[in-house]
């Protein structure tokens, strides 16, 4: 199993709209994806380790598949199509990362 990991930095200036991302653009990664995407889970910083602090990341959104090439073969198709989507809803640049749960 694989975790693709999606993750927006909370920097001074960004915008992010989390209604149009829950409601309309995971609707659509999740309808794109299909039953390769085995589960997936939206993450909303609210601080960081200092009490009081800014969250580091303003957004995540962690995805999971069976092996790379599960992914690659869902993702692959449609990746036009979802990347070209992010500006409908942040201006921030977001960091993704792949990762093998331990």
């Amino acid at each position: 199993m694989i975790k693709v990991s999606v993750i927006y930095p909370n920097d001074a200036g960004n915008t992010f709209d989390w209604n149009y991302y829950v409601d309309k653009h995971m609707a659509m990664v999740r309808q794109k994806l299909g039953g390769a995407l085995l589960r997936s889970e939206i993450d909303e910083g609210i601080g960081g380790a200092a009490p009081g602090s800014a969250a580091h990341f303003v957004a995540a959104v962690h995805m999971y598949f069976d092996s790379l090439e599960a992914f690659g073969a869902a993702f692959g198709p449609h990746a036009k199509e979802i990347l070209g989507d992010v500006p409908n809803y942040t201006n921030v640049k977001p960091v993704t990362q792949i990762s093998k749960p331990r």
